[in-house]
């Protein structure tokens, strides 16, 4: 490819570029990124099947960890289908705004699977069969951070119901850890549906340095094993508001 494709959606300006240093790492890098300096994925091009990122390497342990059976996943945010692309033997339903990013995901980051819905992700998982997911998992970011009507009790409440009694949510977000009251608010008001959350964050040099934060929610208790969460760290998260539509 070039070295630098800028292209505009409706949602995003998007740049794919090669590099050949990411996050301090050398090596020969292909990016995904969005106006705002929002890295949406990264591929490794002397190899193409690593995961790069930590959060992803994360969030695949936890769902190899607690089912490891898993059939059925539910994916909200494509990026360039680092997740999905993982688990090439399970079924995903992949839901994504933007048109743009699923094309760009395949033309240049070798994006397989025909499995991703374009579309509004709280909408396309609102139509579909109850308790029929195994995972749930959030991915989506706009430039304000992951919009309102994904971290909402409506949009929690839809969620418990397309999950199956051994189902988990999974959510990948920004924020600045223990003492981030939008955080706060995100874990108290999935308590209201999950009786087993557990919340994870990457280490920062300043506490209002915003970083990964996982939060996974279930409805039995939740395992992991710390050597395998690629320096994520298990955070308490506090008591806050309600997020209501």
């Amino acid at each position: 490819m070039q070295s630098q494709i800028h292209t505009s959606s409706d949602n995003h300006e998007i740049t794919v570029y090669d590099t050949t240093e990411l996050y301090g790492e050398q090596g020969a890098f292909r990016v995904m990124q969005f106006s705002n300096q929002a890295i949406q994925g990264a591929m490794d091009l002397h190899h193409p099947e690593r995961v790069v990122f930590e959060y992803p390497r994360a969030i695949i342990h936890l769902m190899e960890f607690n089912a490891p059976s898993f059939e059925e996943a539910f994916l909200i945010g494509h990026g360039i289908g680092t997740i999905a692309g993982h688990f090439l033997d399970k079924r995903f339903k992949v839901a994504e705004l933007d048109s743009e990013v699923v094309e760009l995901s395949r033309r240049y980051f070798g994006y397989i699977q025909d499995n991703v819905v374009i579309g509004d992700g709280r909408q396309i998982l609102e139509g579909e069969e109850p308790q029929k997911y195994d995972y749930i998992i959030l991915d989506a970011f706009t430039a304000a951070g992951t919009p309102r009507h994904l971290i909402s009790s409506e949009f929690f409440s839809i969620v418990h119901s397309k999950l199956n009694p051994e189902g988990y949510l999974l959510m990948n977000l920004m924020g600045k850890g223990e003492n981030d009251p939008h955080i706060n608010a995100i874990h108290t008001t999935l308590a209201e549906e999950f009786t087993y959350i557990k919340s994870f964050s990457l280490p920062s040099d300043g506490a209002a340095d915003l970083k990964n934060i996982i939060i996974i929610g279930g409805f039995k208790p939740i395992r992991f094993q710390a050597r395998h969460m690629a320096g994520f760290n298990e955070i308490q998260l506090g008591q806050g508001y309600l997020i209501r539509d």
